[in-house]
């Protein structure tokens, strides 16, 4: 099967059925042992200093390791991918543009995912047929989930990890669904974890996964993991057909359809705080503001840029919070 990269999560549904294996370049980027380089490519390519890490290193590792065709999405993600494919195309790449309908209307989106499916050439019924059983191993991941919030068993990286991997399957369908299950039946096995602050992760996927071990060092456990949960569609098997699956996706629509989930969910996993990670260089950033007003909790705003471990500042604003939290449950007993 041909490779095509992903900017961010699409209808893969389209792309399988196509005959393509789907490359997030997101993933492929920052679990690169050398993901500095993919960042040094774009920048020695002309890409400033001042732009998002994540957009340089999506073009540094779709040069570097010889992608020839991708999806960029142009709405709905971020605002800098029009000029990055602008830039892959100088390079030979050929892009297929896709959108996530600002307007958040059922028809709006149909009409964006049918275009999709005919450029690929590909008929609604293959389509859902290869969605079936996408959503089969989407079901196995909602286990991973309730690990997590409910059992307390499974830590919030791999919570992280096995949800934000759904974007593309890891490349290979069985063993994606190998390893779940695996590790699944793993997890089920342990004591659960005894950490006092239940922790919710908004914000786009951390360029600093050290973030989970260190809240665990500070008596605090991520039980919610807004984007990653996203990209693995938990509500996919409500979904009638794609259209309404992909309508019901929070990610790219407006903050308030978002904020709508969020309240649901620090309800039901019972949260005592959020944390909410922003990129350096990104308009997301702005949406703080916004999160912060309209959610009733105690929300901390960190940021990343390049590196993928937590700087001392950080870390020190972290514990600064947890330290804090910790004295107002204390204080309420």
């Amino acid at each position: 099967m041909k490779k095509i990269g992903l900017t961010t999560t699409v209808p893969v549904e389209v792309l399988i059925a196509a005959g393509y294996t789907p490359v997030d370049l997101n993933n492929l980027f920052i679990t690169s042992t050398d993901y500095l380089k993919y960042i040094d490519i774009a920048e020695r390519d002309g890409f400033p200093k001042s732009l998002c890490a994540w957009i340089k290193g999506i073009y540094g590792a779709c040069i570097e390791n010889d992608i020839k065709e991708i999806v960029g999405v142009i709405e709905g993600d971020c605002s800098n991918t029009k000029a990055l494919i602008e830039v892959l195309q100088l390079k030979g790449i050929k892009v297929y543009p896709f959108s996530f309908s600002h307007s958040h209307k059922r028809q709006d989106i149909e009409n964006e995912i049918r275009k999709f499916m005919d450029i690929f050439n590909v008929s609604l019924e293959e389509v859902e047929v290869v969605r079936e059983r996408l959503n089969e191993i989407r079901e196995l991941s909602k286990g991973i989930d309730e690990l997590t919030y409910v059992h307390n068993k499974a830590n919030g990286f791999e919570n992280h990890l096995y949800q934000v991997s759904l974007s593309d399957f890891n490349g290979d369908l069985g063993a994606f669904e190998a390893d779940l299950k695996k590790v699944i039946d793993d997890i089920k096995k342990r004591k659960p974890i005894n950490k006092k602050l239940r922790l919710g992760y908004i914000g786009v996927p951390p360029m600093t996964g050290d973030i989970y071990k260190f809240v665990e060092n500070l008596n605090a456990h991520f039980v919610y993991n807004e984007v990653q949960r996203e990209f693995a569609f938990p509500r996919a098997d409500k979904a009638l057909t794609i259209f309404e699956q992909y309508y019901d996706y929070t990610y790219p629509y407006d903050t308030e359809f978002r904020i709508m989930e969020l309240k649901k969910q620090i309800e039901d996993r019972k949260l005592d705080a959020i944390i909410h990670y922003t990129q350096a260089f990104c308009h997301r950033a702005v949406e703080d503001i916004v999160l912060k007003q309209k959610l009733d909790i105690p929300i901390l705003n960190i940021e990343g840029d390049k590196l993928n471990i937590l700087d001392a500042r950080t870390k020190l604003r972290l514990e600064a919070f947890l330290d804090m939290l910790l004295d107002l449950k204390e204080s309420k007993k």
